[in-house]
């Protein structure tokens, strides 16, 4: 007979609910999938259903977006007991944040929709959108401006608002690979109150050098955030952080993670609260494999 979860040693059994609880947006109608948003709608069920359910935000759609959001579910089959879609209505920087507004009132009146967050970039004027009723995460910008933005966030959180500071990890054509350095300081400076979530480029488990599309490409590790965030938290400086960012031993990491009680997982999801992936199933899938969550 095989040893049950209870039965392995804690680096042997897969990670307690605490660490991995609602850890991965589902972003798959983003790129680089860019699923179609029927088909992404679809999966998503799919995810909600599975054993790895629990592991599973939100889908995150594009504000601007909603209308066919509404076309999409009127043509889809009926779900089992009429179950509602959790959606984080998103607006790219560069966007018209306005649209967040607009769409979340649009689906006020849509039964089978709960809008559960809003995400949009950091920019003076945020407050003024009426979001107050969502959390919101707002994409921080590089440059003298990320100091600005993250004060603000701690402000924001101070005065009692749902609102974490947002990181893109990964590249796009306007938006450069940020290196170890960039992202230990981010962690660094959030480490002081100021609650975060990550987008882009955090499919794998450990840090390493991965092919999209045939072309290789720096990705972060999404072991190495965890374990990044835990050191910040501890007072860890950005080079001690830095060192673990780099680390690209998935098995090392996972042994590290595996053997954290419930209160260091607590403390290190109270701070990164969730980050959005395009394909769910793949760090998903990784974790499983290094058996820090039940096989998908």
């Amino acid at each position: 007979m095989s040893p049950t979860t209870t039965d392995r040693p804690a680096a042997e059994r897969p990670a307690h609910a605490p660490l991995l609880r609602g850890l991965v947006d589902d972003a798959a109608v983003f790129p680089p999938a860019a699923v179609p948003l029927a088909d992404a709608v679809r999966l998503h069920a799919g995810h909600r259903a599975s054993g790895f359910a629990a592991a599973v935000g939100p889908l995150l759609v594009p504000a601007a977006g909603v209308a066919d959001l509404v076309a999409v579910l009127d043509a889809a089959p009926p779900t089992a007991g009429g179950s509602t879609l959790d959606i984080a209505l998103v607006a790219r920087p560069g966007a018209d944040p306005s649209v967040l507004t607009a769409g979340r009132d649009a689906l006020r009146v849509e039964p089978r929709v709960r809008v559960v967050a809003a995400e949009l970039a950091w920019h003076d004027g945020w407050r003024d959108l009426g979001l107050d009723d969502l959390p919101v995460a707002l994409e921080v910008p590089r440059g003298a401006d990320r100091d600005a933005a993250l004060a603000d966030v701690r402000t924001a959180v101070d005065e009692g608002l749902e609102v974490v500071a947002k990181l893109r990890t990964g590249a796009t054509p306007t938006w450069p690979w940020p290196d170890e350095d960039e992202v230990a300081e981010f962690l660094v400076r959030t480490a002081h109150g100021i609650p975060f979530k990550l987008t882009g480029g955090l499919h794998h488990a450990a840090r390493g050098t991965y092919e999209v599309d045939g072309i290789p490409e720096e990705n972060h590790g999404l072991l190495n955030v965890l374990l990044g965030t835990s050191a910040a938290l501890s007072g860890a400086g950005p080079d001690e952080v830095c060192g673990l960012l780099a680390v690209r031993d998935a098995a090392a990491l996972a042994e590290l993670v595996a053997a954290w009680p419930d209160a260091t997982a607590g403390r290190v999801r109270e701070r990164f609260t969730s980050y959005g992936c395009c394909t769910v199933t793949e760090p998903l899938g990784e974790l499983a494999a290094l058996g820090l969550l039940d096989p998908l």
